[in-house]
């Protein structure tokens, strides 16, 4: 009974014919100014927005201080109540770069005595001339097609609502500027739920939170304090870091610093924010 009324309900909002539309993209539809909803393939356009919760990736948990956002079209064959793929934002920005600090970055952290001695004496003057401080950003590991989201299990809070692959880049000016946790090829995996986890130990089931549905403006609904959730992922080693000369010696030692490789169970990510849904034929029309 719950998933026919949450069925209709989405699709009394959703499915109204844009000639019913007559505003602009302005207040509650400004958020979907750089979704591609001329694209016939789009059906919905989202913007996610995650305020707040947490990255745990291996022995490092990194807080959400800056919001994140995820914009762009949705489209699939079995259309708004099945997996839908992601369309990127017309501008590419198709999920923010918002670099998050890295609770005690590089202070307190030594280099080896087994690199090279100019390896050692350039890691030290970083360290001594104050640039311990680290950030992650989250990025997408490859194009925006990879990412897919079900609309009926985020609003069921049962089953994968979002399926998001993404790597992590660490920035700290002796990391260099290509440093990651996972890559294109090698991604973190995450399959995110309004619902409860089923992970491998250590973990033990978390649960997220579906949010408070509402329909603020014609064809848009918004999913207001959801929480989405995954401790089940593997998180692979870092690549890069060090930039291509010493790369051989630096990932490694970021490897161990991190505790990467993790297997699945002793990971967690948990996003907290608002997501909203625009029908893409209404916002084509205004």
């Amino acid at each position: 009974m719950k998933r026919l009324f949450l069925a209709a309900a989405l699709a009394a909002v959703m499915l109204l014919p844009a000639s019913s539309a007559s505003a602009s993209l302005t207040g509650e539809y400004a958020r979907f100014s750089k979704c591609p909803f001329t694209n016939t393939s789009v059906l919905l356009c989202i913007y996610a927005e995650s305020s707040s919760g947490s990255f745990t990736i291996g022995s490092k948990t990194v807080p959400i201080k800056t919001p994140v956002v995820l914009q762009g079209g949705l489209g699939g064959s079995e259309g708004i109540l099945g997996p839908m793929n992601l369309f990127a934002a017309t501008d590419g920005v198709t999920l923010s770069k918002s670099p998050q600090p890295v609770p005690g970055g590089l202070l307190g952290v030594t280099a080896p005595t087994w690199w090279p001695s100019i390896l050692r004496e350039l890691f030290n003057e970083t360290i001594n001339n104050g640039f311990t401080g680290v950030t992650a950003t989250v990025e997408l590991a490859g194009p925006a097609s990879g990412v897919s989201l079900n609309v009926l299990h985020a609003l069921e809070g049962n089953g994968t609502a979002f399926v998001f692959p993404v790597k992590v880049k660490l920035d700290n000016p002796f990391l260099g500027g290509s440093c990651y946790i996972g890559s294109n090829s090698n991604p973190i995996k995450l399959n995110l739920t309004t619902g409860t986890t089923s992970p491998p130990a250590p973990n033990i089931p978390i649960s997220g939170n579906p949010g408070e549905l509402e329909e603020p403006v014609l064809g848009v609904i918004s999913l207001k304090h959801n929480r989405l959730v995954d401790n089940s992922f593997a998180a692979p080693g870092v690549n890069g870091c060090g930039g291509l000369l010493f790369s051989w010696a630096v990932d490694p030692f970021v490897n161990s610093i991190l505790g990467v490789p993790s297997a699945a169970g002793t990971n967690t990510a948990t996003l907290e924010g608002t997501t909203y849904l625009g029908n893409a034929e209404i916002l084509a029309g205004l």
